[in-house]
């Protein structure tokens, strides 16, 4: 087990095994999102990234909330200019969790808002709890979603309902959440953290390889025309068929026995 950030950071990493726990940590703030947060969070990224035993992430928040939006103090006598900054360093983490070769779990609790709901947008698979709220109010403040949230959530859910969340500000309930497609499983609240464990543990069974080329394919394909993504998958898929991983997946299931993964491709 890796040693945890001391509790000052406003984002805490922790490797436990072959997960790693991304935990934003201003639970005062309701894990309100400013400029050191964005920084520590890239930073806990890019040691995913890099860990030679942490093959998936999972990123919560301490506390009652997942993360409750941008910190509105910081947007007093703010200029263009520096509002626009602001937006690319939450953009950059965002389009990070994108590109990781390794998938984030997002696990919700409480209040997903803004920037908060633009960062699970990113990730791979989110687990919430009952009582989530996930939405895009910027339209109560005079703004519009700045964080990737006006492009990413038509992609997942359509125009119509995107528009729709996005004009009026208001939130979804997890289950919500869960029915436009957002959310892969909604949980007790108590147990959002021991369920999400168990979809890390599941994800970390499987090739490391795999997967990263599973998440790249999707996320490369998913603009392109239907038969350049086919040929996409098909090549990505042909290249996999001679690494460590192939070769010990199909050994293992030839002799009836549990397969070694070590990441090979």
């Amino acid at each position: 087990m890796g040693a945890a950030e001391p509790a000052e950071h406003v984002v805490v990493y922790e490797e436990r095994g072959n997960v790693a726990w991304i935990t934003l940590n201003r639970p005062d703030k309701l894990n309100a999102l400013n400029r050191t947060v964005f920084a520590e969070l890239g930073r806990a990224l890019d040691r995913l990234e890099a860990s030679e035993a942490a093959v998936v992430g999972v990123l919560s928040g301490e506390g009652r909330a997942f993360a409750a939006g941008a910190d509105i103090q910081d947007y007093v006598g703010i200029s263009v200019g520096e509002y626009r900054a602001f937006m690319d360093v939450g953009r950059a983490v965002s389009d990070r969790i994108a590109s990781l070769r390794k998938p984030v779990i997002a696990a919700v609790r409480g209040f997903a808002l803004g920037g908060g709901f633009e960062l699970v947008l990113a990730c791979d698979l989110v687990i919430a709890a009952d009582n989530a709220r996930l939405g895009l109010p910027e339209t109560k403040l005079g703004l519009v979603p700045g964080g990737g949230g006006t492009q990413r959530l038509p992609r997942l859910v359509g125009k119509m309902r995107a528009t729709e969340l996005m004009i009026t500000g208001r939130f979804l309930t997890a289950e919500e959440a869960h029915a436009w497609g957002i959310v892969n499983q909604v949980v007790p609240k108590d147990e959002l953290l021991e369920r999400a464990a168990e979809l890390a543990a599941a994800v970390a069974a499987q090739a490391p390889g795999a997967v990263s080329t599973i998440k790249r394919i999707v996320r490369e394909g998913a603009d392109a025309p239907l038969p350049t993504a086919l040929s996409l998958e098909q090549d990505a898929t042909a290249r996999l068929i001679v690494s460590d991983d192939a070769l010990e997946g199909i050994a293992a299931f030839i002799e009836k026995r549990q397969p070694n993964f070590g990441g090979g491709q």
